[in-house]
Parts: structure tokens; C-alpha cells; sequence
């Protein structure tokens, strides 16, 4: 007896896409393909459900291979490609809070410590000055000293820990602190694993100011890319980050066009300072956001790479030289704080991209962020999500898993094109520093957003746990309490003994004078001799400043329903109850259950308190319910068929009940003259401005002014 080979060719034959496209068009039943079934991304790039070898432009190789040019496939041709490395940022204002959480993080899975300094180091100010008082605390860690970071990395073996650092202005001080740190701690510089991360620029756009000149700002960058050519060379010093822009309401292609001209504008300056692009280049560490749409976003950072990669080759930097070292994390704009559970999903969407993608480094949100600090359980959540994804899943276990993927080939392509168009409108006018000054990146990131806007407004984008399934009555998360003014009296007292032991005159006198130094190599011998990073920013800054006219605005997803959802929990708390609504359903379960169904979702959205009838075609006894419920706000929820036999009674019934305002759920059609006359005020649809709905009730309700 012979046995059948089984081959996939020959029992399961390839279909082609007329083949698929007939039975899908057999299923819409006549219903327009391109409207059902296509849409378009923010930069109107064409979404399709299914995408085959015709729909990719490039020649089937375009892509190249892993660890080459166009580098779009990764930077390594490793197998198994080296395993992505898990960032976490350290923002705890009190010192003592951020070690601790920076040693959970570190006996969990953390490879990389992001320090974020606070507003006032930041800024260039130490924590006792009086501009400062404000700031000390505020959106970081309070660190001033070599002696600070001591204290914060007690008992961390430094040569074991990668170290990111988020400086702003101040960014000399802070590498020179580290640099001095590691010296205290007998390290070889050449051992150490650091990203000092100056990005002038990146810091203008997101504070709206430098504290300095720009030019100043671009000294001091190429004066650490010279010393960490000599002493440090696994060092990144600059970073090119996107992560404000991204906020602000960049579409993809944006933000890779700023990504782009950036790191432009960053070669020029140093090169103008005698620093050749391919030294440059091999400093330079790409800092981007990620949103949700998987597929794009994972063409984003294939896009990156290759659009890059073109730069660099225009520079005549070798090709050898051109890969680009990617850190990704999920972008602010897409977190909430409202039902910030739904985070985690919206986390382990950009953790997953950004492994397949290709990223070297990779910082998970905690779910709770958009609420503040991030608690213990999210700081858990958030360490283990990549690390699920990379040990049990196993997505770096394969060189560009997302290679061959028409989808994503094709996406990639399409975005590239899109991003290096971003790129020469930036340049054609005058490069990314005059495009910032100008005001133009702003009011470009302002119109790429409008859209997206009203398509979160209308629900056609809707936002899990927001403005679609939204519990007025969840339970808060456990929230990470500070007190700032603890902090400010601990940063005083801390400061105050640390002068008592330092003479600044002797610990600046490198700075301040003539030498023949290197600039860094004195800094870095100010703050070993006990210099604090405000000093040493006041002895190297200039009388300059940068401002700009126009800063950019940060725009949450979530930012207009969580306001009204706001609201709405002031007058609760004001009154002791929530603005409310009744539910006026007319007819059957079968007739009115769909609009009743979305109304609740509507109204939810909001922060309403939603009451509702029983089934009922009796006006008399709708009209008595809502009375009954105290509600002012009466929504009549049915069929289309049972509005034409009610709506006329209803409407002026519910009026006399004491309605002020009378909604009825769905389009009013051909009848809308009819129902006004009859007492109806609004109609809520699909598709209809959801948040315009919403906060004009609140007005009306006494919780919106």
C-alpha cells in the first residue's frame, strides 16, 4: 500500500487576490469595498485589508538584509539577533523613593536605568536657589551633586547597568557628574555603558526655552563628543528625540521627518565644529514614540532605519556606519487616565512593535502613568510585559521577523516616501532650528492633529475605557503620593551640608579661568571636587537665552473626554450628585435596545449618572418615570419606525414632566423640522461631535462653566 506524500503546493494550491476579492465582494452585497473595508492613516497613507508581492513597489530585495544597507531589515545580522534591552525611567522626586524603585527594577529584568532630572536641575538650577523653589522635584529626581548620584546608585555595581540620562539644558553637568562617578567607583571609563543624551533641541521644543544660547548648547555637545571619542566609546552623547513632537500630535511621517532633520542639524553643528558626520553618527542614539496601530508602527522604525541609513550614505559616511541605535517606548498621547487598565494593552501593542521593528532598547510604560508616579503592581506589569514578550513569546529570537510581510514591506515603503517629504519641507526651510524658531513645526503638528481630533470627538477613533466603555463608578487606581514640600525641605537640608564641606572657589577654579583643559575634563574635575551641576551650569553658561514664540502643546487622546469626565466628578462632589440623564425607552426591548445600548455608552463618556424606563409605549407612564427620577435631561431611545407614531406626544409630555432638555438618539432624517417643533432639542448619532454633545449638557447641568 503506497502512502500519499503531503505537500502544502499541491493540497492547499495558492489563491489569488481575484479570487479572495470575489467571495469578499459577494459579502458586501453590493456595498463599496474602498468604503467598508479601506482607510486611511493619518498621513493618508491607504490601509488595505490585504496586501500580496503586486502591491509592493520595490523590487523584491529593496529591503536588502539584515546588517546592511538599507539597514530597513535591523542593524544586526546576528542569529539570534542580540536580545533588546529593557529601559526604565527613574522620575521618583525623593531620592530615597527613586533608589529603592531603581533596585526592584534592577533585580527584575532591568538593564537600563533612565534618570530623569527634575525641572530645576533640568533648567540648570540647584534645588536651594530661589528661582527654583517650584521646581525642585517637579517631573524628576532631585539631583544636584556627584555626591547625589552616589547616594542614588548606592550599591549598584555600575559596570552592570546601562545609564540613560534626561539633563535638558543641563546636560554637561549632569554627563560630567556621571563621568566623575564612575572614577569615584574605580570603573574604567571604557567599560562604562552611558547615554548622556544631550538634545538641545528636543529640549527647546519641549520646555519652550533653553537656558543658554543654542550655539553655546552645540559647544558643549561637540566638546563631549570629543572626550567620549577619546575615553569613552560605547557612550551615546547625543540623542535625537522625537518624543515631544510625538505629543504634540506628529503623524508618523512627521515625526520621522523631524527625526531626520534633527539628526541634520546635529551633524552640521559638529561638523562646523570639526567633528566628522561618521564620528558623529556613531554617538547619536533615535529616541521614538510609538502609537498603536501595530503595523505602522512597526513600518515606522523599518522606515527610520532606512531613511537614515540614505542620509549618512549622502554624507559619505561607509556603509558599515550607518546602522542607527533606536530606543522605543509608547507614546504619551496614547495613554489615558481614565481606566488606565486598558493601558497595559496599549503598552504591550508598542513593546511588540517595537521588538519586531527591530529596536535595541525598549521602555514599557506602567499602566498608571498618565496618573503621575507609577505604583508598585505597574511598575511590575511594566518590566514584564517586554520580557513576556521577548522570553515566552520569543520575538527576538528571529532576525526581522517582519520581513517578507507584504503588509508591512509595503507600509514601509509608502511611509519612507511620506517621512523624507516631512524631512525636505523641514529643510526647505532653513533645517529643523529655524523651522522650530519660526513656529512652523508647531502649527504643522496643530493641523496634523485637528483630524485626528475630530475623529476622537466623533468616536470614529474611539478610545477603549473613554470615550467607548467607559464605568463612571471605577474604582481609582492606587495612586503614588509625594509631598513636594518634604522633598524641597530634604533637598535644602541635603544641600546645605554639602556646602558646608565644598569651597566653591576651589571647586570652580578650573572652570573659571583660562586653561588648557579640555572643557569636559574640567567639569568632570569640578564635580569631583564637590562642584554641584547648578554651579557648574551658571560658570559655563552665557548671558543668552532661546525662546520660542510658539511652543508646542501636548495633545493626549484622551485629553477632552478625561475633562469632561472631570467635571463631572467636581460636581459630585460639589452637590453629591452626578449630572444624570433618564433614558426615556419607547417600545419593545427588540426596538429600542440598540439606541438605548449606545446612549448609555454616550452619556458614560461623559461622567453622566445614567438612569433608565422600563420597556414602555404609554407616554403617560414615560413621562411619569422620568419625573420620577429627578433627571432633567430626558433621551427618547428607539426605533426609527416607533419615533414616527411617538416622538409628536412624547416630546411635549416629557417638557411638561419637567424635561429642560429633550434628546432623541439617532438622525432625525427627513424628519428633524418635526421633531424640533415637537420639543426634541439634540439628536445624538454615530458619528456625531460626541465631546461638542457632551460638554454643552455640562454647561447646562452647572459642572462646565
Amino acid at each position: 500500500m503506497t502512502t500519499a506524500k503531503f505537500t502544502l503546493r499541491d493540497d492547499f494550491p495558492p489563491a489569488s487576490y481575484a479570487a479572495w476579492r470575489a467571495l469578499i465582494d459577494e459579502e458586501l452585497a453590493g456595498a463599496s469595498f474602498e468604503r467598508k473595508l479601506v482607510t486611511r492613516s493619518d498621513d493618508g497613507i491607504e490601509l488595505r485589508p490585504l496586501y500580496t508581492r503586486d502591491d509592493f513597489d520595490g523590487s523584491t530585495d529593496a529591503s536588502g538584509f539584515p546588517g546592511a544597507m538599507p539597514f530597513t531589515r535591523g542593524a544586526s545580522d546576528v542569529l539570534p539577533p542580540p536580545a533588546q534591552e529593557l529601559a526604565q525611567e527613574r522620575a521618583e522626586p525623593a531620592l530615597e523613593a527613586a533608589r529603592a524603585c531603581l533596585r526592584d527594577d534592577l533585580e527584575h529584568g532591568v538593564g537600563r536605568v533612565h534618570l530623569r532630572l527634575d525641572r530645576a536641575a533640568r533648567d540648570g538650577m540647584d534645588g536651594d536657589d530661589e528661582d527654583a523653589t517650584s521646581l525642585v522635584g517637579v517631573d524628576g529626581v532631585a539631583l544636584y551633586s556627584m555626591a547625589d548620584l552616589d547616594a542614588l546608585f548606592e550599591g549598584v555595581a555600575l559596570g552592570e547597568v546601562a545609564i540613560s540620562l534626561d539633563a535638558g539644558a543641563n546636560f554637561l553637568s549632569a554627563a560630567s557628574g556621571v563621568i566623575a562617578l564612575l572614577e569615584h567607583r574605580g570603573l574604567a571609563w571604557s567599560d562604562a555603558h552611558v547615554a548622556f543624551n544631550a538634545d538641545p533641541l528636543a529640549t527647546l521644543a519641549r520646555d519652550g526655552r533653553l537656558p543658554g544660547a543654542l550655539t553655546l548648547a552645540f559647544d558643549h555637545v561637540a566638546a563631549l563628543c570629543e572626550w567620549a571619542t577619546r575615553h569613552m566609546p560605547r557612550a551615546h552623547v547625543l540623542r535625537v528625540g522625537t518624543t515631544p513632537y510625538h505629543h504634540a500630535g506628529a503623524t508618523a511621517a512627521q515625526d520621522l521627518g523631524i527625526a531626520l532633520a534633527t539628526g541634520v542639524a546635529y551633524l552640521r553643528a559638529l561638523e562646523a565644529r570639526g567633528i566628522a558626520p561618521a564620528a558623529v553618527a556613531e554617538r547619536m542614539l533615535f529616541d521614538l514614540a510609538l502609537g498603536t496601530r501595530t503595523f505602522l508602527a512597526i513600518a515606522k522604525l523599518r522606515a527610520a532605519r532606512r531613511l537614515w541609513a540614505r542620509v549618512l550614505e549622502a554624507c559619505g559616511v561607509q556603509a558599515s556606519r550607518r546602522g542607527m541605535t533606536l530606543h522605543v517606548e509608547a507614546g504619551k498621547r496614547v495613554l489615558a487616565a481614565r481606566d488606565p487598565w486598558v493601558n497595559m494593552l496599549r503598552n504591550t501593542v508598542t513593546c511588540f512593535a517595537a521588538i519586531v521593528g527591530g529596536a535595541q532598547i525598549v521602555t514599557s510604560a506602567p499602566f498608571d502613568a498618565a496618573l503621575g508616579l507609577p505604583n508598585a503592581l505597574a511598575r511590575r506589569v511594566a518590566r514584564n510585559t517586554p520580557i513576556v514578550l521577548r522570553e515566552e513569546a520569543r520575538l527576538d529570537r528571529v532576525v526581522d521577523p517582519a520581513g517578507g510581510s507584504w503588509t508591512i514591506e509595503t507600509l514601509t515603503e509608502q511611509l519612507a516616501e511620506k517621512a523624507w517629504s516631512a524631512f525636505q519641507a523641514i529643510e526647505a526651510r532653513g533645517g529643523m532650528v529655524e523651522a522650530l524658531r519660526s513656529g512652523w513645526i508647531a502649527s504643522s503638528l496643530e493641523a496634523a492633529d485637528a483630524p485626528r481630533q475630530r475623529n476622537l470627538a466623533t468616536r470614529r477613533d474611539p478610545l477603549i475605557g473613554v470615550s467607548e466603555f467607559a464605568r463612571v463608578d471605577e474604582v481609582p487606581v492606587e495612586r503614588v503620593e509625594v509631598s513636594l514640600d518634604a522633598v524641597r525641605r530634604d533637598v535644602r537640608a541635603r544641600i546645605e551640608r554639602h556646602r558646608s564641606q565644598v569651597a566653591p572657589d576651589v571647586a570652580l577654579a578650573g572652570l573659571r579661568g583660562p586653561s588648557g583643559e579640555p572643557l569636559v575634563e574640567r567639569a568632570v574635575a569640578a564635580c569631583r571636587a564637590g562642584a554641584t551641576f547648578g554651579q557648574i551650569a551658571a560658570a559655563l553658561c552665557d548671558d543668552a537665552s532661546e525662546h520660542l514664540e510658539a511652543p508646542l502643546t501636548p495633545r493626549p487622546y484622551a485629553a477632552a473626554y478625561e475633562a469632561l469626565r472631570d467635571a463631572a466628578d467636581r460636581h459630585l462632589a460639589d452637590t453629591g450628585a452626578r449630572p444624570s440623564v433618564f433614558l426615556v425607552n419607547v417600545g419593545t426591548l427588540a426596538q429600542h435596545n440598540a439606541r438605548t445600548t449606545y446612549a448609555r455608552g454616550f452619556f458614560a463618556a461623559g461622567g453622566f449618572a445614567v438612569h433608565e424606563s422600563e420597556s414602555e409605549t404609554s407616554t403617560e407612564a414615560l413621562a411619569a418615570a422620568f419625573q420620577a427620577s429627578g433627571a432633567r435631561i430626558a433621551v427618547i431611545c428607539s426605533s426609527d419606525a416607533v419615533y414616527a407614531q411617538h416622538v409628536a406626544a412624547l416630546a411635549p409630555a416629557l417638557r411638561r414632566a419637567g424635561a429642560r432638555t429633550v434628546i432623541l438618539a439617532g438622525p432625525p432624517g427627513e424628519h428633524e423640522a418635526a421633531y424640533r417643533g415637537a420639543g426634541v432639542d439634540r439628536f445624538i448619532y454615530v458619528r456625531c461631535d460626541v465631546v461638542e454633545a457632551l460638554r454643552a449638557l455640562l454647561q447646562e447641568e452647572g459642572a462646565l462653566s
